[in-house]
């Protein structure tokens, strides 16, 4: 196995990527080691500080984005920033593992293009925007207002597929998840 690559998840907001990646690391532990991003936001109810992201207020952020300590970055929305750390990705190389992005579509982008051959980027795309937003609603996590917002940004991001090493549709997430873990395997052995 091979150090010093990395595996981009993208997807647009309930696609199923953050289950995916957590099956990954589940099945690879000791070669996989999962980067969490910077955001702006205030957590969710589960969420917990330095395990799911480094929460940091818009300041922090934008000093952070000063002080060029993100690796890549971008406000998705208004004062909603996102980003990966270089700190965090020397953090897990480190270790002697490949890193695990969960990030945002524009992030993958980033992400590939700064690593280039040494990252396998992975678009995971919801078999429709119907099934998309029915997976969104049931998640119960944002206000219709938000919602939509979502839905409106998993439309433009759909157009970026092709900008990533391959596409997992993912109809049903135990086979998604297996075709994931096959991926990386080929990839890390590379």
């Amino acid at each position: 196995m091979s150090s010093n690559k990395v595996l981009i998840f993208s997807a647009p907001s309930g696609a199923g990527k953050t289950t995916i990646v957590k099956h990954l690391l589940e099945q690879m532990p000791t070669e996989l080691s999962f980067s969490i991003s910077a955001c702006s936001r205030k957590p969710r109810n589960n969420e917990i500080e330095g395990k799911d992201y480094y929460f940091l207020s818009v300041d922090e952020f934008k000093k952070n984005i000063a002080e060029s300590k993100f690796l890549e970055w971008e406000e998705v929305y208004p004062h909603l920033f996102y980003g990966t750390l270089l700190e965090e990705v020397q953090r897990i190389w480190s270790q002697g593992k490949s890193v695990v992005f969960d990030v945002d579509v524009q992030g993958g982008i980033s992400l590939k293009q700064h690593f280039g051959d040494k990252a396998l980027a992975l678009f995971v795309a919801p078999p429709s925007l119907e099934v998309l937003e029915k997976r969104l609603r049931n998640r119960g996590t944002e206000s219709e207002e938000d919602l939509q917002k979502r839905i409106g940004k998993a439309e433009e991001e759909m157009t970026h597929k092709t900008a990533f090493d391959q596409v997992l549709v993912n109809k049903n997430l135990e086979t998604t998840c297996q075709e994931a873990l096959t991926l990386a395997q080929d990839f890390l052995v590379l």
